[in-house]
């Protein structure tokens, strides 16, 4: 029979052995703890760049202040126009349509049912496009009247979208909601009806008169994400600004630039950079029109 110190000896070698094992399973589930804690750190790092890139389209953006191509942010590097958060199409359902006309406008499914597009169909695309003929697009902004004399015969498709959006009240009420002041680009991005640098209509139009193209004062043109990605929003240059031959010019501005002068030189907000954000000075265009 053991002993009381014996039985005393056994009891407290149990007792280590128990208490031995107890460690061993808090270092286990420590060591768990941190490998699960790394994952789930680099799953939110991953995470937030995926979000990043949803937002911003990993594209430059219709550069003007509406922050098209036509990116989430605008680059100071051209106008662009941002991608649609690509979460926002998860519930659209519905079949893309398109024109067989030479225009080929085409609804996206990037931004059917986006809450930052205006849906107004498509533009009627007839069997031939205009090769003359010199309508003005006429602003009335709530700093003043600017007009624009379109170029039909450069490009086509794209004026003949503007009338169409135009014709729709597409502009009315909506915000110039980008200026940039820079040596190199100096413009007041418009047409987004929802005033994030993110929308537009439905459908995209491709690029045209690039050939050549160059960004003296008083060229208005379209800001866009990518190659054929043209949509509503244009920014208008009120200074010689140095861009590549990327963005379909649309026309000249045959008066009110003194307008677009005032609003440069009241300068931005600097939302994004410097001389590079929403302008001080609010610009709503009130009504658009073809004249």
């Amino acid at each position: 029979m053991p002993t009381t110190k014996q039985r005393r000896q056994n009891a407290r070698r149990r007792l280590e052995r128990q208490l031995e094992r107890r460690a061993q399973i808090a270092r286990r589930r420590r060591v768990r703890t941190q490998i699960v804690g790394a994952i789930v750190g680099v799953l939110l790092v991953v995470g937030a760049v995926w979000l990043v890139a949803a937002k911003t389209g990993n594209k430059p953006a219709a550069n003007p202040n509406a922050s098209a191509s036509a990116t989430p942010s605008p680059s100071a590097s051209g106008p662009t126009a941002a991608p649609v958060p690509t979460a926002t199409f998860a519930k659209n359902k519905r079949a893309a349509a398109k024109t067989s006309g030479p225009c080929k406008y085409a609804e996206t499914t990037q931004t059917l049912g986006s809450q930052y597009t205006k849906d107004v169909g498509l533009p009627p695309d007839p069997a031939a496009t205009p090769k003359t003929g010199g309508p003005t697009f006429a602003l009335t902004t709530s700093q003043g009247a600017i007009t624009v004399k379109l170029d039909p015969a450069k490009a086509p498709c794209t004026v003949q979208s503007l009338g169409y959006l135009a014709g729709k009240k597409f502009f009315d009420g909506t915000y110039c909601h980008r200026l940039t002041t820079s040596d190199s680009l100096a413009v007041l991005q418009c047409g987004d009806p929802s005033g994030t640098g993110q929308g537009g209509p439905t459908y995209q139009i491709k690029h045209e008169g690039l050939k050549g193209a160059t960004y003296k004062r008083g060229t208005v043109a379209m800001a866009n994400g990518g190659p054929n990605t043209n949509g509503s929003q244009f920014f208008l240059v009120y200074k010689d600004s140095q861009l590549p031959a990327s963005y379909t010019p649309i026309g000249t501005i045959s008066a009110g630039l003194d307008v677009l002068d005032k609003v440069g030189a009241a300068g931005t907000d600097n939302s994004n950079s410097a001389g590079d954000g929403k302008p001080v000075l609010g610009v709503m265009i009130q009504t658009a029109k073809i004249t």
